[in-house]
């Protein structure tokens, strides 16, 4: 069900790489009708054509007011501002502030995933509590009490279980695992994403965490409860988990817990192949596919059954002669996660899956 219509704002990041929580929610979310993008360096243009080259209706606008009177001349009423930028640090901006307030005072929802909570700003709360407006911070945890710790009982679940890792950070994990999720419904087999990272509850994943708004001793407990949870409440045939970071990067080595704490059957492993340093690290290698693999299969004693690509600083000519020799080196199917069509991979996994049974 739809949470209402909302504005994305990112301004100055939609052409970065810190606009990857606006980049998915343009291309994809079940919580909102997302009605347009707020960013100055790129107004007046298509979001999505911008991504992808093809034109969503999705507008980006130069301010909050020039898409409030759009919006307005359209018959819809913007419920929430949904904060798209993924900042270093997780900070909010100065020159971001007071936007956010401003949509606060106008009585408008703002939904945010920084580490910098909203609900514990004065002003925030003041114009919030003034206008009737909410305010959510998606990577605001509960009380220590209140949190899991890891209990071993992941072996009670019986979905076959889809860890998406990686071979860094902001490759496009997520992305692949909201397409296989759709390749699998499409075939009448119950899915569910188990969300990891603040972008995935904003597209509507109802089941996961926030891995890195988490205390170190809940981490994998909480993973693991998550799971479960979805288990007890659902019974999906497939669970497919979102993994954060790469088990090599020094910054976000994400997948450790991942695969510790959800015991997954398979392992996609997503990779950026044109990519050279690991992200945040000028200078430090991306370790070899080879190594990678290597690395993943040995700590989570699993099989990597594909490779997934993020297409980035490569032409379609260039990606399809990539795509070639990784298949040749690795011996796995390889697909780029956004534009192919999935289904040899969902293939593949359903084999898999029946060796299990």
């Amino acid at each position: 069900m739809v949470d209402g219509v909302a504005l994305v704002y990112c301004d100055k990041m939609f052409q970065t790489i810190w606009g990857k929580t606006a980049h998915g929610l343009v291309r994809f979310t079940r919580r909102y009708d997302v009605f347009g993008v707020i960013d100055s360096s790129c107004s007046n243009q298509d979001a999505l054509e911008i991504l992808d080259g093809k034109k969503s209706g999705i507008l980006i606008y130069k301010d909050i007011d020039s898409a409030l009177e759009a919006a307005k001349k359209e018959g819809k009423k913007v419920e929430y501002l949904v904060f798209g930028g993924a900042t270093d640090g997780g900070f909010l901006p100065k020159e971001m502030y007071k936007d956010l307030l401003y949509a606060l005072e106008l009585g408008i929802n703002v939904d945010c995933g920084l580490h910098f909570f909203l609900s514990e700003d004065p002003q925030m709360v003041e114009a919030a509590n003034t206008s009737g407006a909410k305010i959510r911070d998606i990577r605001k945890t509960g009380a220590a009490h209140t949190l899991h710790g890891y209990t071993g009982k992941i072996k009670e679940v019986k979905s076959f279980k889809i860890a998406i890792l990686g071979t860094d950070s902001s490759v496009g994990k997520r992305t692949t695992a909201w397409r296989l999720v759709d390749a699998f419904e499409k075939r009448g087999i119950k899915t569910e994403l188990i969300g990891t990272g603040q972008t995935a509850w904003l597209q509507g994943a109802r089941y996961g965490v926030r891995m890195d708004a988490l205390v170190n001793d809940f981490v994998a407990g909480e993973i693991e409860n998550s799971v479960i949870e979805a288990w007890n409440e659902e019974k999906p045939e497939v669970m497919i988990i979102e993994g954060q970071g790469s088990m090599l990067n020094p910054i976000y080595p994400g997948g450790f817990e991942i695969v510790a704490a959800t015991s997954p059957d398979v392992i996609i492993l997503q990779h950026a192949p044109n990519r050279v340093d690991y992200d945040g690290i000028p200078g430090t290698k991306i370790h070899p596919l080879k190594v990678q693999i290597e690395a993943i299969e040995l700590i989570s004693a699993k099989k990597v059954v594909a490779i997934t690509l993020n297409k980035e600083n490569l032409t379609l000519d260039e990606l399809e002669k990539v795509k070639r020799e990784i298949e040749k080196e690795s011996g796995l199917i390889t697909k780029e996660g956004l534009i192919d069509d999935l289904d040899p991979i969902v293939e593949i996994l359903l084999k898999e899956r029946s060796k299990l049974k």
